[in-house]
């Protein structure tokens, strides 16, 4: 069964109120998601956790997590399943299509434009002046990762943990699903061992 939200927020917003801030939401984060997938996070973050808090930056570190693990486009599968969380199947039909099609309105529009324009200087670097906004954002949003991890881990264990992490996922190129899936794994290692000695 899907976890309900009870805060104030959505608890107090129902219907049409509710699918409008759903739709609101994720238009925006579809529209400046610039770069991709993983820009969009701390998009999807401020959105779902500082703006309309309907969750907890725990929760959310969750859901991104499992998230990274599946396949498929991650900004469509958190739309997906923040929408159904928040407000059942239509909300999770309203915060894909909101994400989705503007963007792909978005991109027939412009890529029209770019092609017709695109020996202009400006118009090609254009893209490549967005990449150090993105970067500063997801930097912001790695630090607040590792601050709680620290806080919930111990430092020495988290920063071991993104050690590793950087040496398999940069250094061995091992996929970011298998990094995510072992963490996992070893988190509930000692669990089952508990159990085998019961």
């Amino acid at each position: 069964m899907v976890e309900q939200v009870t805060s104030k927020n959505t608890s107090e917003r129902p219907g049409r109120a509710l699918q409008r801030d759903i739709s609101l939401a994720f238009f925006r984060i579809g529209m400046l998601g610039f770069g991709g997938g993983p820009s969009s996070i701390p998009l999807v973050h401020s959105e779902v956790v500082k703006k309309y808090k309907w969750m907890n930056d725990d929760e959310f570190g969750d859901i991104l997590a499992l998230a990274n693990t599946l396949p498929g486009p991650i900004a469509t599968k958190m739309a997906g399943y923040i929408g159904y969380r928040v407000a059942g199947i239509w909300g999770c039909l309203n915060a894909i299509l909101s994400s989705v099609i503007p963007t792909v309105v978005g991109m027939i529009i412009f890529l029209g434009l770019l092609q017709a324009y695109k020996d202009i200087p400006w118009v090609q670097h254009m893209s490549a002046s967005v990449v150090p906004v993105v970067a500063v954002m997801l930097g912001v949003m790695t630090w607040d990762f590792i601050k709680k991890s620290g806080e919930t881990l111990t430092w020495k264990v988290a920063i071991l943990i993104v050690a590793l992490a950087a040496i398999l996922i940069e250094g061995l190129h091992v996929h970011p699903a298998f990094v995510i899936l072992g963490c996992i794994a070893f988190a509930f290692y000692p669990l089952l061992l508990r159990r085998k000695k019961a």
